[in-house]
């Protein structure tokens, strides 16, 4: 079963059907709605202010969520994918965004619906990534805009097949 911990009397608080590997870590003021998958060695670390996640959001093996003390928090929207080995650090990530292996999201980040941060990508404070865009690089930078609808169709079979994977866990 995951760790999960209570800190400064705020408990982890979980949706319905929700998949926590058995080495995932949530603590503290974390809340995720339904459908969710965290995946292996994976951290939500809400000790020191909120993450909050919406539905059908998979956070993908060895990815970390932080924030900074009294001065950034995570927001994810609803059908986000959250690669392998990714880091977010205080950053709001919108519906149907897709953030690539071994990218790190920074603090004040928006991240617009529908978005892509390729693999690698170092994504600056403060940064706003346009909708349906893709941003790569270190640091990040926009590439180009992609079809609405190609996007949400990819980054809307990546989250249905984490939810699928979810399933053959249980």
């Amino acid at each position: 079963m995951a760790l999960i911990r209570s800190v400064r009397g705020f408990d982890p608080v979980f949706g319905e059907n929700c998949f926590l590997a058995e080495n995932a870590t949530i603590i503290g003021d974390v809340v995720m709605g339904n459908d969710c998958s965290i995946w292996y060695c994976t951290v939500l670390r809400g000790d020191v202010n909120s993450i909050r996640i919406g539905n059908k959001v998979n956070i993908q093996d060895g990815s970390v969520l932080h924030t900074l003390y009294e001065k950034s928090q995570i927001h994810i929207e609803d059908n986000v994918s959250i690669g392998h080995n990714v880091t977010i650090h205080g950053a709001t990530i919108k519906q149907g965004a897709l953030i690539g292996m071994g990218s790190v999201v920074l603090d004040h980040v928006v991240i617009g619906e529908g978005a892509i941060v390729a693999a690698g990508s170092v994504v600056t404070s403060n940064t706003i990534v346009e909708p349906g865009s893709i941003y790569a690089g270190v640091p990040a930078k926009f590439i180009k805009k992609v079809d609405p609808e190609q996007s949400k169709e990819m980054n809307q079979k990546i989250a249905n097949n984490y939810l699928m994977y979810a399933g053959w866990y249980k």
